[in-house]
C-alpha cells in the first residue's frame, strides 16, 4: 500500500519544520501528511501513524476469507514434508539421547532414607 504524494500546500522546509514544528505536529495528529525538503529537494515524508483495528468483526472476517485460495491439506503437508527436517529437531531426544530412560542407565538402586542419615 502506497500513500499518495502530499499536496504541494504540505511540502515543509527544513526551516519551516523548525519553526512550525507544532502547527506540523498538529497536523500529523489530524491525518495530514507533508513532504519534508531540503534545498527545494524532497528527502522525506512525514506522514501520520495509522491505527489498525484490533477486533475484526465476524462478518469482515467471512468477507475477507471470499478471496482466499482453497488450501488443500494433502498438498501442504507434502511440501511441509519435502521442505522441513523433522529430524533437525527432536523434542525427546535430550532424555532418550542420554539414555536417562533405558534400564543401563539406572544404575544401582536409590537409598531412600525414611529419615535423614546421621
Amino acid at each position: 500500500m502506497t500513500v499518495s504524494e502530499p499536496a504541494r500546500s504540505h511540502q515543509i522546509s527544513e526551516q519551516d519544520l523548525h519553526a512550525r514544528s507544532a502547527e506540523i505536529m498538529n497536523g500529523l495528529e489530524r491525518g495530514e501528511s507533508y513532504a519534508a525538503t531540503r534545498n527545494s529537494s524532497k528527502i522525506g515524508d512525514l506522514n501520520p501513524i495509522r491505527h489498525r483495528r484490533r477486533f475484526v468483526s465476524r462478518a469482515d472476517f467471512a468477507a475477507m476469507s471470499q478471496s482466499m485460495p482453497i488450501l488443500d491439506d494433502r498438498k501442504y503437508r507434502e511440501d511441509m514434508d519435502r521442505h522441513v527436517n523433522d529430524d533437525l529437531f527432536d523434542p525427546y531426544d535430550r532424555a532418550y539421547g542420554r539414555d536417562e530412560f533405558t534400564e543401563a542407565a539406572e544404575g544401582p538402586p536409590r537409598q531412600v532414607w525414611s529419615t535423614p542419615p546421621s
